[in-house]
């Protein structure tokens, strides 16, 4: 392991437990100053961009609580008896689609209703034999699970023709209902928020100073939005900089992360302090390679799972290994989500119009959990469904 990589471990560790008590961003400030009278100096070095910083600290802090109470919908139709869903998933291997379907099968338990998946294997070819066989057994509706409709525009409007209502989970780049594509609404946390975040994090973790090496899988338009946002927001700090962006579709993740990380290790070096990537099950793959080359679990890199906080992703945050936070979707929840949004599609209503709020989980405010969801809201949705 590098020594830079150690002292900076270290420097790390002990800035944040004498700094732990500080509330306000002066008190971090002089904090990490020690007795620098430099307004803009910190342990490791210039700020590189202290306004920007001042605010990512306080956006970060807040997005750090986990007690978000239950803000979402409280009043709808009852349930709707005998229906059939099928969940049609880009991949069951993205973590992120898989929790959002078992938050489905959960709430469909709860409602009364079947629930099908099938699995798109993450091909082109896979999703749209996946989506055919779905419109084909013309279930009550259908679930577009992580991956573009236009891809399958012609299942898509075969659904449409014969009144099967479609809601995406990360479908399309914006919450709510969708005319192109025609879909009845979309559940996903703001794209916008997750980016910012993530990189407010970086910003704020590094002091405005951080080699960033960037994650995608630019055959998903919502992944590839989300990381040309991540790029964007860390370009607001002077002192950033982006040393790569990778382009690792998710079904070859597990074998090209690894080769991809052994090369970026070998090239940046100790340039390369952090690292942001659209969805969390990157870095359980990159984790051999950080290993091999004797980087230490706790960093650097400091890793940040822009999505979707499966929970690997919280274990592997709890125990500092190789990821120092991760932007979790809230993916129980938004299962539920999905089927109250069916409900109302189902019953002639529109749709809810919630967007679950943004969250940061480190090991610092996660306290061993391993996913995360606002609370309450099983039980406003049994009342609303009146089971």
């Amino acid at each position: 392991m590098h020594r830079t990589r150690k002292a900076a471990t270290a420097a790390r560790t002990a800035r944040l437990a004498s700094c732990a008590l500080l509330a306000t961003v002066a008190a971090l400030a002089a904090c990490e100053r020690g007795t620098s009278n430099s307004p803009n100096e910190t342990a490791t070095g210039p700020n590189g961009c202290p306004a920007v910083h001042a605010r990512a600290q306080e956006a970060v802090t807040r997005a750090q609580r986990s007690d978000i109470p239950w803000r979402g919908p409280t009043s709808g139709p009852a349930a709707v008896s005998g229906r059939t869903i099928v969940y049609v998933a880009q991949t069951m291997t993205n973590p992120g689609v898989a929790g959002a379907a078992h938050g489905v099968q959960d709430a469909a338990r709860t409602i009364g209703w079947n629930v099908r998946v099938i699995d798109g294997g993450g091909t082109p070819a896979g999703i749209q034999a996946a989506m055919s066989e779905a419109v084909a057994l013309r279930p009550s509706g259908i679930v577009i699970g992580g991956f573009d409709p236009d891809s399958t525009a012609q299942q898509t409007a075969r659904a449409n023709e014969q009144g099967i209502p479609l809601v995406g989970w990360h479908a399309v780049p914006e919450p709510g209902p969708s005319r192109q594509p025609d879909l009845f609404t979309n559940v996903t946390t703001r794209l916008q928020d997750v980016a910012r975040i993530s990189a407010q994090w970086i910003i704020y973790d590094s002091h405005g100073r951080a080699g960033v090496v960037l994650i995608t899988d630019a055959s998903i338009p919502f992944a590839r939005n989300k990381s040309d946002l991540i790029r964007k927001d860390l370009a607001s700090c002077q002192g950033v900089r982006l040393l790569s962006v990778e382009n690792i579709p998710i079904p070859d993740a597990s074998t090209r992360t690894p080769q991809q990380i052994s090369s970026l290790l070998s090239r940046f070096q100790d340039r390369w302090t952090h690292s942001v990537a659209i969805n969390d099950l990157y870095f359980a793959d990159a984790a051999p390679a950080f290993r091999a080359a004797g980087e230490k679990g706790s960093g650097p890199p400091f890793n940040i799972g822009a999505g979707d906080g499966d929970p690997s992703a919280f274990q592997r945050v709890n125990s500092r290994q190789y990821e120092a936070a991760t932007v979790p979707e809230p993916l129980s929840l938004q299962g539920w989500q999905i089927v109250d949004e069916f409900n109302r599609a189902f019953s002639g209503r529109p749709h809810s119009g919630y967007v679950a709020p943004v969250h940061i989980a480190t090991a610092d405010n996660s306290q061993g959990a391993t996913t995360w969801d606002p609370s309450g809201y099983r039980e406003a949705y049994r009342k609303i469904w009146g089971k």
